[in-house]
């Protein structure tokens, strides 16, 4: 190991390091064993829990919420809600469009072809006719009315602000200009005066001594702190090692352990007890049920298949008497077609409308 050979200096490296290294090791090492250990503890802990307690729980709760909440919800889509879409809503949403095409769609053609058509060829006549000419007119006027207004602008307004401006502002604007222009030199050369005095002050009361504390007193004391902690940090790293290294041990010794005191008796109660047991229990008892299960299902297929023929015969009466049979001579109109075998083996059942 690192602690059983001397520290050689390397290069580059005085004896205060070498002094610092060995007991700053040795007492990181004391201290680092401990908390690794316990956390290798923790890990272990963590693995085992995860393997064998909270995986076949999470799979045992999956399965609980699919048995409480998705197989019911399965259940009435498959065998309520579509059968109610197929056989309600879907004759229902065709008379319905039926009955809206009557009383909604022709009278609009109409009042669009008859009243809209008319009415908007009028309004366009208005505007081509009338209302066209009297906004050229307006045009022509506004244009005469803004060039009066201009001409009268530039006459009163523009000519006397040009020479104001030319013949009074600017030989003004030029006498205050050359009159700040002296002020700001002379301003200049005194800030000029009094910031050196400032300078020179600053320089000697505060630079020059903060750069002698620095020089002589922040840069050796960093130097060492900077020495101490790359050690304690090199310390702590072999320390964690070194402890990696004693926790595997410790951890192969208990896992022998519990091995030999744990795990071989109960493998051994498992193939030579309860092995034969469950064989026992699955051949007298668990395969005899699920053989009834299945010829349950069996039967329970069977008499929904029974009642589904039941009830498209009752529909395909009912349809005949109140509607008639589609192919005796004479019956007009829109008449519902025969679903076809779609409704015996799992079809959308969609109804379809022709003409005879």
């Amino acid at each position: 190991m690192d602690l059983e050979k001397a520290p050689e200096p390397a290069r580059g490296e005085g004896c205060l390091v070498v002094a610092i290294r060995l007991p700053v090791r040795i007492v990181v090492l004391v201290l680092v064993v401990p908390v690794r250990m316990v956390w290798d503890a923790l890990v272990v802990a963590g693995r085992f829990l995860g393997d064998r307690v909270f995986r076949p729980v999470g799979r045992a709760v999956l399965w609980v919420g699919r048995a409480v909440f998705v197989w019911p919800f399965v259940g009435l889509w498959r065998y309520v809600l579509v059968p109610f879409w197929r056989y309600v809503l879907v004759p229902l949403g065709a008379a319905l469009r039926w009955l809206g095409a009557v009383l909604l769609v022709v009278p609009a053609v109409a009042l669009y072809r008859w009243v809209l058509t008319p009415v908007g060829r009028a309004a366009v006549w208005f505007h081509a006719r009338v209302l066209t000419p009297l906004g050229h007119g307006f045009a022509v006027c506004a244009a005469a009315v803004r060039d009066a207004l201009l001409w009268l602008g530039r006459r009163v307004v523009v000519v006397p602000s040009v020479w104001l401006y030319r013949w009074v502002l600017t030989p003004v604007g030029h006498a205050l200009l050359w009159c700040g222009g002296g002020l700001v030199s002379l301003g200049a050369l005194l800030v000029t005066g009094i910031g050196g005095v400032l300078y020179w002050t600053a320089r000697v009361l505060v630079v020059l001594p903060a750069l002698a504390v620095w020089r002589w007193v922040l840069v050796p004391l960093g130097r060492v702190l900077g020495v101490v902690v790359r050690e304690v940090g090199a310390a702590l790293g072999h320390a964690w090692r070194i402890a990696g290294y004693v926790s595997l041990g410790v951890g192969r010794a208990l896992a022998a352990l519990f091995r030999w005191a744990v795990v071989e008796p109960a493998r051994w109660v498992y193939r030579s007890v309860l092995t034969p047991v469950g064989h026992v229990v699955r051949d007298a008892v668990l395969r005899p049920v699920a053989e009834a299960a299945r010829i349950v299902r069996r039967v329970t297929r069977q008499t929904l298949r029974s009642v589904g023929a039941t009830v498209r015969q009752v529909r395909s009466d009912v349809r005949r008497a109140l509607l008639g049979d589609p192919k005796e001579p004479g019956v007009q109109g829109v008449q519902e077609v025969e679903e076809s075998a779609a409704a015996s083996d799992g079809g959308d059942g969609r109804f379809l409308l022709t003409k005879r």
